[in-house]
């Protein structure tokens, strides 16, 4: 039986205590918790994602399955940390000030996670304030803003004309996503990317970095 294909499929399906037992398993095979993470647990959030965008699975298939991809990070966060393995970056994510919708900016978060990002989820009705705040302390690679109402979309831009003027935007990839938000408002905004779902952030979050060199 391969351990870590085995890993995969059940974090598919959504079977926590499993996938926590496979990966124990697997460690005690000589796997390295980087290859376990690799090959394993990212290829299968990553099959979630893709089911999810073509209407196969559903937010609640989603969530189960995120549980499950958190069961077997449980196991490995420990060995990763103590190894130094750095992730894919800190991704700072928030609903922006005046909205309190939070159902996207979860699936982003679960999918980025998935993904080998560190999240910090700021919630809902956040300020650019703390956006900048966040994504100094953090050192944070990008910054996801989400949106559901037309009246909080500009708030957008004013946190990244925060960021500019604390000399972190250069620095720093911006996503924004939300219902009423287009590309064309994120390219009138400044913004470096705009995802309409949340496999499209994982994908536009991971194309960025790698075209900044990251």
């Amino acid at each position: 039986m391969d351990t870590v294909k085995t890993i995969t499929d059940r974090l598919i399906a959504g079977q926590d205590d499993q996938v926590a037992q496979l990966t124990r398993q697997g460690l005690e095979e000589g796997l390295a918790p980087l290859e376990i993470l690799n090959q394993g647990l990212i290829p299968g959030m990553d099959e979630v994602g893709q089911r999810f965008k073509s209407g196969e699975m559903y937010v609640p298939d989603v969530l189960i399955a995120a549980r499950a991809m958190r069961s077997g990070m449980d196991v490995l966060r420990p060995l990763l940390a103590q190894s130094d393995v750095p992730s894919l970056g800190t991704v700072i994510l928030g609903t922006i000030q005046g909205d309190l919708h939070d159902i996207g900016k979860n699936l982003v978060g679960i999918m980025m996670e998935g993904a080998g990002f560190e999240v910090i989820d700021l919630g809902v009705d956040v300020s650019p304030e703390q956006f900048v705040q966040a994504a100094r302390e953090h050192q944070a690679r990008i910054i996801g803003m989400s949106a559901l109402l037309t009246v909080t979309m500009m708030g957008m831009k004013r946190v990244l004309e925060d960021l500019q003027s604390e000399g972190l935007r250069s620095s720093i990839v911006a996503l924004v996503g939300g219902a009423p938000v287009t590309r064309s408002f994120a390219q009138e905004i400044g913004a470096d990317g705009y995802a309409h779902d949340a496999v499209s952030a994982v994908e536009t979050a991971r194309e960025l970095l790698d075209r900044a060199g990251a």
